[in-house]
């Protein structure tokens, strides 16, 4: 079930073949961190961001969703570390629904100053884990530096250009299948 507000939270249990192995000092990480995205992200950060993926999404088939998430619920946070709470997002938010299996999404986790990139099956057998795993480097450099607008903005229009080489001349009249906003959760 998803439930929107000003935030959007995301209420929903892992699968338990996808579960991680247990960790009581992430669980205890998490449930101890203060959310902090609006005070990482504030609305014209969100904008920016939402601007950067409706330019990165043009001219080609491929999704960009972005999730900026402050910590993984405590409730799962035991038994599942940032690439299996991405994993289970893209799932839950339907990235891998599009219609070219063109979805990708981006994922910040502030607690864990983690950076996860889930692409669609569409993009993954034609594409090297070494450009993501070089993007996400990239986001975390720029973050470092407390240049959190643009770490994620230029993350996108990364995205968007790998994107591009690979749907090169793939262009459809379609509407756009996920929102260019970035979704914020606590």
């Amino acid at each position: 079930m998803v439930t929107k507000t000003e935030t959007t939270e995301i209420v929903t249990s892992p699968k338990t073949q996808e579960m991680q192995q247990p960790s009581f000092k992430r669980w205890l990480k998490h449930f101890f961190y203060m959310p902090a995205a609006n005070r990482f992200f504030n609305k014209q950060d969100q904008q920016a961001i939402a601007q950067a993926v409706t330019e990165a999404e043009h001219g080609h088939v491929g999704e960009i969703q972005v999730v900026i998430e402050g910590h993984i619920p405590s409730n799962q946070a035991y038994y599942q570390n940032t690439r299996g709470r991405a994993e289970q997002l893209f799932a839950e938010l339907g990235v891998w629904d599009t219609e070219c299996n063109s979805g990708v999404l981006l994922y910040l986790n502030l607690c864990e100053r983690q950076v996860e990139i889930v692409i669609d099956r569409g993009i993954n057998s034609a594409t090297e884990q070494s450009i993501w795993d070089r993007i996400c480097q990239n986001i975390i450099l720029n973050m470092q530096n407390q240049e959190y607008r643009n770490a994620m903005t230029n993350g996108v229009k990364e995205i968007g250009h790998v994107l591009e080489v690979f749907y090169a001349g793939k262009t459809v009249d379609r509407a756009n299948e996920l929102s260019n906003a970035p979704i914020i959760l606590r």
